[in-house]
């Protein structure tokens, strides 16, 4: 047990003494609330691992709710991407609700602080507005709407809902604190007019429309929320949080925000904006794009949720704002799929072997999926006089510290097949090799007796004429600094040429019956990983056809980033 309580962290901590405590009746409720203006990231599902992990752990429950206070920039498209996401990483929340759901609660909330002499109507424009906040030691300048009476604010904000004024022209002010020390309480603004576009899901109801501030504090209250878990940014938004619900609370139930330190991975950018506009500026093929670090994007490279709930877990959370390297990252999906993917021989620079004393029309050879667990099931590999092997597995004329084949009389083995010697090879008028020359030993081949014998290389190859050609997508970092968005300059200037390097290589004609685009089954991605022999962790695009077998690599079998 004591070992268990060290693993927990802060916020497990927190909630473990609530319960012993008894506070909430025991009453565990937490809730995710994305705003759907963009598809989840890798930052989200952090979040997403603690919200629902808490409810999970504490037999709880987790509600979604979507922050749908903006409508100019929200949409049903990111509203069932956000579904489709969770889902898939594993989750299931209580309920579903929207910050909508509320709005007629909170424009009476508005409307109660008015008359409270709480809020007023502010005719600034948002500069003068930004000018008279004043700085952390320097106190705001009440704004010259501050003292309105209270019919008049009543009577301008019915007029901003009812569409008389113009968006822009006219905000609601919290009437606070100018003077206080968080700037976040000198009258910050809590409503504004939105008329240039429809609400997603009440249409052209509202033309005015609750800032987060006044909406997220509040829907946690109406909804009963406990610990309501958001990132270190928003510490400094606690204390209006409690005021807001302070000032109108008729039972001694409050909700309490807690704060973690949020994702920041190297080579990429966690900005909902600047994803927005590599998509849109066409700098990457979408927002699946298996560049991106949204949660499509990764899935659509071939993460798991299995190896992404394992990342978070081990990076783990804190108070403390950091940065945790890709390779992080990387490393989370090859434990993942180390011993699990279907081991496949696929040559990314192929030159023809042509085994000069092999006979006949040729066989087929037994291979373990994985080496050393038969358990996992074998594959039939096509075996014949014609091969293609990795260019690099050839020298014409090699050192002694080069242990794959040179025609110098040395043995090396075909993976799951036989030993060979080389013995010559052609070349082209520009001086590249053709084609390889070699013979075979008919009595080596693997798990027969003869095949005991050892080499000191071994290679893979696949069968000239029953491999499948694939379009081999070998995918890296997105940005070629560290920390693209805190270098001067435009951001996608950064960008890393070589982040999508597309080849056409040859795999083991196996693999052709084996192709499966990704599919969807109740809400979840199913994809077939497999292991490119020497070359990484592959899973099969969506793009695939019945023509054409498209593979994403997910990552390479250890990091060469740094070489």
């Amino acid at each position: 047990m004591e070992n268990e309580e060290k693993s927990l962290n802060f916020i497990e901590q927190i909630v473990e003494k609530d319960l012993q405590e008894g506070k909430n009746n025991g009453r565990i409720q937490t809730r995710f609330p994305p705003e759907p203006n963009g598809y989840l990231h890798i930052g989200h599902v952090k979040a997403i691992c603690m919200d629902f992990g808490i409810a999970d752990r504490y037999h709880g429950v987790c509600n979604l709710r979507f922050d749908d206070t903006n409508p100019a920039k929200e949409d049903t498209e990111y509203v069932d991407s956000i579904q489709q996401d969770i889902a898939w990483l594993g989750f299931h929340w209580g309920n579903v609700y929207y910050a909508s759901d509320y709005f007629q609660k909170l424009y009476d909330l508005a409307i109660r602080f008015i008359r409270e002499g709480k809020a007023y109507v502010d005719e600034q424009t948002a500069e003068q507005i930004a000018e008279q906040k004043g700085t952390p030691t320097e106190p705001g300048v009440a704004s010259p709407y501050r003292d309105r009476p209270v019919e008049e604010n009543l009577r301008l904000f019915q007029a901003m809902q009812n569409g008389e004024i113009e968006e822009g022209k006219m905000v609601l002010r919290a009437k606070i604190d100018m003077a206080n020390s968080n700037m976040h309480f000198r009258d910050p603004i809590i409503y504004r007019i939105i008329t240039s576009h429809p609400h997603h899901r009440t249409g052209r109801t509202w033309n005015v429309y609750p800032m987060y501030d006044f909406a997220h504090g509040q829907s946690d209250y109406f909804e009963g929320v406990t610990h309501s878990i958001c990132t270190l940014e928003f510490v400094v938004h606690r204390p209006l949080y409690d005021y807001f619900i302070d000032q109108f609370a008729d039972s001694d139930y409050r909700p309490h925000q807690y704060e973690f330190n949020r994702l920041n991975i190297t080579y990429t950018v966690m900005s909902k904006r600047k994803m927005l506009q590599l998509v849109k500026e066409g700098l990457v093929a979408g927002w699946d794009d298996p560049r991106m670090p949204t949660v499509c994007g990764l899935r659509r490279r071939g993460y798991t949720p299995e190896a992404i709930r394992a990342f978070i877990n081990t990076i783990g959370y804190t108070k403390v704002e950091g940065t945790i390297d890709y390779t992080w990252l990387e490393n989370a999906i090859r434990e993942d799929q180390k011993e699990k993917a279907p081991r496949v021989c696929a040559i990314f620079d192929p030159v023809k072997l042509v085994l000069t004393n092999y006979q006949g029309e040729g066989e087929d050879l037994t291979a373990e999926n994985i080496d050393g667990h038969p358990e996992l099931g074998t594959r039939t590999m096509r075996f014949a006089k014609e091969l293609y092997i990795e260019r690099q597995d050839f020298l014409e004329e090699a050192d002694k510290n080069f242990f794959r084949l040179s025609p110098n009389g040395r043995e090396v083995r075909l993976k799951n097949a036989y030993i060979i010697q080389a013995t010559g090879c052609d070349k082209d008028a520009a001086g590249n090799i053709t084609t390889v020359y070699a013979t075979y030993d008919p009595n080596s081949k693997s798990g027969t007796e003869g095949g005991n014998r050892k080499t000191k290389a071994t290679i893979n190859w696949v069968e000239c004429h029953t491999c499948v050609d694939v379009e081999a997508r070998l995918y890296d970092r997105l940005f070629k600094v560290e920390n693209p968005s805190a270098e001067e300059g435009d951001f996608r200037d950064l960008l890393n040429p070589e982040s999508l390097i597309t080849k056409t290589i040859k795999a083991e004609a196996w693999l052709r019956n084996e192709m499966k685009a990704t599919e969807w089954k109740d809400g979840i991605a199913q994809v077939n990983h497999y292991q490119f022999l020497k070359q990484g962790y592959f899973v099969v695009d969506p793009d695939t056809t019945a023509d054409k077998l498209v593979m994403n690599r997910t990552a390479s079998l250890k990091d060469n980033w740094q070489k």
